[in-house]
C-alpha cells in the first residue's frame, strides 16, 4: 500500500523493550486468541496489500455485521433505515438509524461514530454494537457516515460528525429522540471522534450530552503524546498485532492528517481542560485510553474503565466467540441502560 512504510516514525521498534509496569501485562495473549491469530493475520494481510485506501474499502466490502453466538437477531429485534443530512458545505452525508420495533417516544440518542482508522469502513464496522444498543427500547442509535481520509482529511471527518450531531438535535421529532439525552459512542477511530464531539459540544454550549462510550480509542497523536505523564508502551509491545500493527496505525494517521499539530480535535488528551465533560465508559486495549481515563478522572469526570487481557484491537468483532465478548457487550449495555433511563440532562 502506498501509505504503508517500512519503519515507524515515532517508535524504535527494534529496541530491547520490556513490558511497562502498569499495563504491560495486558498483552499476555489468551489461548483463545493464540488459536486464531494466524487466521486473523491471513484475513487482514490482503487488505493491506491493496494499492490505496480506496481499493482497501472495495476489498473489505460493507456487509452487515455478524452477531456473536447468543446475541440478538438483528433482523427481528432491530429495524434500520437510512436518512441524509446536509453538512456545512452542502454535501449530503448518510445516517443509519437502528431502533427496536418497541422503541419508546423521546428515546435517548446514541450517536455513533464508526471505526476504521478514519480511512475505511461505514456504519457496519460497529454494527454489532449498534444492534445490541438498539435492542433497548429506550434507545435510538444513529450512525454517521462521515467522509473518509485521505480524500477528506482532518478536520473534515470531525466537521461531518459535528454537523450530524447538530442535525440530530434539531430533528429530534423525526428521529423519535429526546435532544437533551444524547450518548456519544465510538470505537477505534470513532473512539477518537466521540470525545472530540464531547469537548466541542461543551465549548460551543451544546446541551444534552449525558455520557460517552469510548471503545478501543486513539486519543492522542503519537507525535504529541505526553510520555512524561502517562505510561506509553503499547505501540511497541503490540507492534506486530495482525488487526492493527504500529505501521498500519501510522498509515491511518498519515492519511487522516499528514501534517499534524497539537489540536484537541485530533488529540483530545491535549485539550486545555477536560472538566465538565459527561461520564465515560471504556472497554479498552491499552495506553491511549488509560491515559485519557486518568486525565478525565483528574478533571473529576466519572469514568468506568475495563481492560481485556491478551486480545487484539476491537476483539468482540474480530473474535466473536471469545469468552470476553459477551462480557464486553453486557458491560456496554449496562452503561447505556444506566444513562438512557436516568433523568439527568447533559452539561
Amino acid at each position: 500500500m502506498e501509505y504503508l512504510k517500512d519503519k515507524s516514525e515515532y517508535f524504535d521498534l527494534d529496541a530491547d523493550f520490556k513490558p511497562l509496569p502498569k499495563y504491560g501485562h495486558l498483552s499476555e495473549k489468551t489461548p483463545e486468541y493464540t488459536a486464531v491469530e494466524s487466521a486473523i493475520d491471513a484475513a487482514y494481510t490482503p487488505l493491506w496489500a491493496m494499492p490505496n485506501f480506496e481499493a482497501f474499502r472495495q476489498a473489505a466490502g460493507d456487509l452487515d455485521a455478524v452477531m456473536p453466538p447468543g446475541g440478538p437477531d438483528r433482523y427481528r429485534d432491530v429495524t434500520t433505515e437510512l436518512l441524509q443530512f446536509p453538512a456545512r458545505d452542502g454535501y449530503l452525508n448518510e445516517l443509519k438509524i437502528y431502533k427496536s420495533p418497541n422503541v419508546v417516544p423521546e428515546a435517548t440518542l446514541v450517536y455513533r461514530m464508526h471505526g476504521g482508522g478514519f480511512a475505511v469502513g461505514r456504519h457496519e464496522v460497529d454494527g454489532t454494537e449498534n444492534v445490541y444498543a438498539a435492542t433497548n427500547p429506550n434507545i435510538v442509535v444513529v450512525s454517521v457516515d462521515y467522509r473518509l481520509a485521505p480524500e477528506f482529511p482532518f478536520p473534515r471527518p470531525v466537521e461531518d460528525c459535528y454537523d450530524g450531531l447538530l442535525w440530530c438535535k434539531k430533528n429530534g421529532k423525526t428521529l423519535g429522540i429526546n435532544p437533551e439525552k444524547i450518548i456519544l459512542a465510538g470505537s477505534s477511530a470513532g473512539g477518537n471522534l466521540a470525545p472530540v464531539m464531547a469537548i466541542m459540544a461543551r465549548e460551543n454550549g451544546i446541551t444534552g450530552i449525558i455520557a460517552q462510550v469510548l471503545h478501543f480509542p486513539t486519543v492522542c497523536h503519537p507525535k504529541f503524546f505526553p510520555r512524561d505523564k502517562y505510561e506509553y508502551g503499547s505501540y511497541i509491545q503490540n507492534s506486530e498485532n495482525p488487526v492493527l500493527s504500529t505501521l498500519r496505525m501510522e498509515a491511518f494517521l498519515r492519511a487522516y492528517n499528514p501534517n499534524p499539530r497539537p489540536d484537541y480535535r485530533q488529540s483530545p488528551l491535549l485539550a486545555e481542560s477536560l472538566t465538565n465533560l459527561p461520564p465515560a465508559c471504556y472497554d479498552i486495549l491499552r495506553d491511549d485510553a488509560f491515559a485519557y481515563a486518568e486525565a478525565l478522572k483528574a478533571a473529576n469526570v466519572d469514568v468506568e474503565i475495563y481492560g481485556y487481557q491478551g486480545v487484539p484491537h476491537c476483539f468482540p468483532a474480530v473474535i466473536p466467540t471469545h469468552p470476553n465478548t459477551p462480557v464486553f457487550y453486557k458491560r456496554f449495555n449496562s452503561f447505556l441502560t444506566k444513562h438512557a433511563t436516568g433523568s439527568g440532562h447533559g452539561k
